[in-house]
């Protein structure tokens, strides 16, 4: 399923089997795991597509990924609800994909945002907004924490989701990002759980796997009164990289990717000597990793229109779409 916003641009032809909608923050908070984007253009602003930028929503969640320019305006054009985050995660240090957190932070303190915020990038993020806020004289009326990354691992750990980073081969230290929803507990039937006299303060146990064993010790087995439910979705940001497949392992079987696709196949030799990936080399990582889903962005300034980019990524992988602005992908 796809949720369409007018506003999104850089394409003229729409598959009409696909519904489009415009999104709000209520259907948004309603969403198991969906990926809304904010900003899909590499490098610079152009052709109305704006700096790396997107919302993850995942059991009523919000997580924004990477900040570049231009994302509290995003933000408002898409009605996303700022209050609702309170985890940001940054790629890398390319400006591209943090100028725009600096101001973020700011207007969350001028529009009353109370909750904690917590940022995880590389290092030294933390010390260059410190910087900025200093010199403003800037008092935040909210906590915020810094945790930087400098290795794989699980960064995010509740009751009912998980998040974990791993390195990208880009220029500069890059990290992508994978969200995970926990496998819920298994689904009780009520009707079979009292067939067994099984008493309902035992249900929760039931649910969590357990066997029930009777007075005269009888075992009830769980997957009689009990089914399995299906796994967790997953969403894996791959963030910028040259072609490497170290990255398979950390979105293996993902139901979606995203992965950049800054130039065109016939500038793979430019691609490799930039540190970043061309269509077909997208679509190659995600057919090797067997994902459902591919979704493609961070595109050259060079490109005014961005058919191609899609029509080369499905020769090699099917399932491709291209991650627009203001479109949110479900999971």
């Amino acid at each position: 399923m796809v949720i369409w916003n007018s506003k999104a641009s850089g394409i003229s032809k729409i598959n009409k089997n696909v519904q489009f909608l415009i999104p709000n923050s209520k259907f948004l908070n309603s969403l198991m795991l969906a990926v809304t984007i904010l900003g899909n253009n590499s490098a610079v602003p152009a052709f109305d597509r704006h700096p790396t930028s997107q919302v993850v929503t995942m059991n009523g969640n919000l997580f924004l990924v990477d900040c570049g320019e231009g994302t509290q305006i995003q933000m408002i054009n898409y009605k996303i609800r700022r209050s609702k985050i309170s985890h940001i995660f940054i790629s890398h240090l390319h400006g591209d994909h943090y100028f725009g957190l600096a101001g973020l932070i700011n207007s969350f303190g001028l529009l009353g945002h109370i909750q904690d915020l917590h940022v995880y990038a590389p290092s030294p993020l933390q010390e260059i907004i410190e910087w900025q806020l200093q010199v403003a004289s800037t008092s935040l009326p909210y906590k915020l924490f810094f945790h930087t990354i400098n290795k794989e691992e699980v960064l995010v750990d509740e009751e009912k989701f998980i998040v974990k980073c791993f390195r990208t081969n880009h220029r500069i230290e890059c990290y992508g990002f994978s969200f995970h929803e926990k496998k819920k507990k298994r689904r009780l039937n009520p009707d079979k759980a009292k067939h067994y006299d099984i008493p309902t303060v035992f249900y929760d146990r039931l649910k969590n796997g357990e066997d029930y064993i009777q007075k005269d010790g009888t075992i009830i087995k769980n997957e009689w009164v009990t089914e399995d439910v299906p796994p967790g979705k997953t969403y894996a940001f791959c963030a910028d990289t040259k072609y490497d497949e170290s990255i398979i392992p950390h979105i293996q079987e993902a139901d979606l990717i995203y992965h950049e696709t800054t130039y065109l196949d016939a500038l793979q030799e430019r691609a490799t000597e930039r540190f970043h990936t061309t269509t077909r080399q997208a679509a190659l990582i995600a057919k090797k990793a067997n994902v459902k889903k591919l979704l493609i962005g961070h595109f050259s300034s060079k490109y005014d229109t961005l058919e191609e980019f899609e029509l080369e990524a499905r020769e090699v992988f099917l399932n491709t779409e291209l991650a627009l602005e203001g479109v949110t992908y479900t999971v």
